[in-house]
């Protein structure tokens, strides 16, 4: 079981939202705050062994948010590599942790309760923890430290979902993975 204090978050919004249109959707509103800092703020209450946030090069708005909340922050300067380049950076940045765990900048409603209960999933026989909803073996998910040359090896923009085949899972509610995608699904959750 990796301790809370030995699993390092990393909270992947480095992503060039195509589908949300011209405006960053990580800096959209949800209940008068960024998007992104939902996810930030949750994972932040937790006591993990280091926060990372992996972010485009030339967002200062998002870093300061990220380093408000008190992320590491690390710059993608290739985000058109897809999520796969982003998450072989933070895991970089993992350094020495037992377990890293995968969260996204535009899932603002996965509870910290969550987040802990995938860290204490990762163990021996099961070195991914993942969660599942509605039937689907998804992330946010926490990988120990074995799978981290895995993780880098990842290419392209399907990020870590081939990695969850055989992994532990933690039931959440499917709603509470909703991400956000599109200025529609923003202004739904903003309502």
């Amino acid at each position: 079981m990796a301790a809370l204090e030995r699993c390092a978050a990393i909270l992947l919004a480095a992503g060039l939202s195509r589908r949300f249109g011209p405006a960053d959707k990580l800096l959209s509103d949800r209940g008068g705050r960024p998007l992104v800092d939902h996810a930030g703020e949750t994972l932040a209450s937790l006591p993990l062994a280091r926060h990372v946030a992996v972010i485009r090069s030339g967002a200062p708005a998002l870093r300061a948010i990220l380093e408000a909340r008190g992320f590491a922050i690390v710059e993608n300067d290739r985000p058109e590599a897809g999520m796969a380049h982003s998450l072989a950076l933070g895991i970089a940045a993992a350094g020495d942790a037992d377990a890293a765990l995968i969260a996204l900048g535009d899932m603002p409603q996965v509870p910290a309760v969550h987040f802990a209960a995938l860290c204490a999933r990762v163990e021996g026989p099961h070195p991914v923890a993942a969660s599942l909803g509605l039937d689907r073996v998804t992330v946010p998910a926490a990988f120990a430290a074995a799978r981290f040359e895995a993780l880098r090896a990842l290419t392209g923009d399907h990020g870590a979902q081939g990695l969850l085949a055989g992994a532990a899972t933690v039931a959440i509610d499917p709603a509470l993975l909703a991400d956000v995608d599109r200025q529609s699904a923003a202004r739904r959750a903003h309502a």
